[in-house]
């Protein structure tokens, strides 16, 4: 591990109630996910800061952008980033992966198995798109999925009215904003707005785009 994921791993475990759950998830995304080609082997020093960490910010410390016993959506899942983060970090939350390839969806249904989730959380193999009429969660999710533009015509339709869309973008996200500002209007409008968290537990603030759906 390297010095900035141990300092933010320090920082996350002053805020989070049970920090065994988390450290199972990092040595299970340190093993399984790197044989599995889910992590890359040069991230695995650094899961901490740049991939547990940046998503833990968005839901510690309370009050955070996802409010509290919502039901969360995480599009193109991939590693369970930022969902499997979520839901050991906030057990209030009900989680649905959604990943439509089978390699990263057995990964997923087995983390949640081997975490004890499977009370909160469910694995859906589909695209997004393909689930348009049957999911409406509070909170739809997406990390390192795919350009904002293209990325809300998948979410917004899975996000109920009142609900919001929470896309990790780092630098890039006041421009992918500005640029997906026609597909919002032809979804249906709703306040947008890029949200930084996490100054002072990750090395780099989490840029994030929020995105509420109208009633």
């Amino acid at each position: 591990m390297d010095d900035v994921s141990r300092e933010t791993a320090a920082h996350l475990q002053a805020l989070v109630d049970d920090w065994s759950d988390l450290q199972a998830l990092h040595d299970l995304l340190a093993s399984t996910g790197v044989e599995r080609g889910l992590i890359g082997p040069r991230e695995a020093p650094r899961l901490w800061d740049r991939h547990i960490g940046n998503c833990a910010v968005a839901v510690v410390p309370s009050p955070s952008l996802v409010p509290i016993g919502s039901t969360v959506a995480d599009v193109g899942s991939g590693a369970g980033l930022p969902g499997l983060v979520w839901a050991l970090v906030r057990p209030d939350l009900d989680v649905i992966l959604v990943e439509p390839l089978l390699r990263r969806s057995t990964f997923l249904s087995e983390a949640v198995d081997s975490l004890g989730l499977q009370d909160r959380v469910q694995v859906i193999r589909d695209r997004a798109e393909a689930l348009d009429g049957q999911l409406a969660a509070d909170v739809v999710t997406a990390r390192a999925v795919a350009p904002l533009d293209r990325l809300l015509a998948w979410t917004m339709p899975l996000c109920r009215p009142g609900g919001r869309v929470l896309a990790f973008k780092g630098r890039s996200a006041d421009e992918e904003l500005k640029q997906a500002m026609p597909v919002l209007t032809r979804l249906g409008g709703g306040q947008a707005r890029v949200t930084e968290v996490g100054q002072g537990i990750t090395q780099t603030p989490v840029r994030i785009v929020e995105i509420i759906r109208p009633d």
